[in-house]
């Protein structure tokens, strides 16, 4: 018999087809200059990808790849981040959403 009541055992969850998972960023108060910023005067947040599908197939078989990667930041709607579409795994909330709800990829 085996006992886990020590081990702390962390889910891993891999979205299908063209489903990203998002953790929310929280908001930026200030930013780096010292500029207090207004809270909702934004309809976008940033996100960071946390893991993402394979991609989707078209009717002919070709594969569609993903153009987000884990790691990357990204621009969505901010009523994207709440509501339905959260998922709870070890007890943090994250968001599952599609690739094509996603407005752009923050780069340098």
């Amino acid at each position: 018999m085996i006992n886990n009541k020590n081990k702390k055992e962390t889910m891993k969850l891999k979205p299908m087809g063209d489903q990203i998972l998002l953790r929310r960023q929280k908001n930026q108060e200030k930013t780096k200059s010292g500029i207090i910023l207004t809270a909702g005067i934004s309809n976008y947040e940033t996100a960071d990808v946390v893991e993402v599908g394979t991609g989707l197939f078209t009717q002919t078989g070709d594969k569609i790849p993903m153009t987000v990667s884990v790691g990357e930041k990204v621009l969505l709607h901010a009523r994207l981040l709440k509501g339905d579409n959260e998922v709870k795994i070890d007890n943090e909330k994250l968001v599952l959403v599609r690739e094509s709800e996603i407005a752009g990829i923050w780069t340098n």
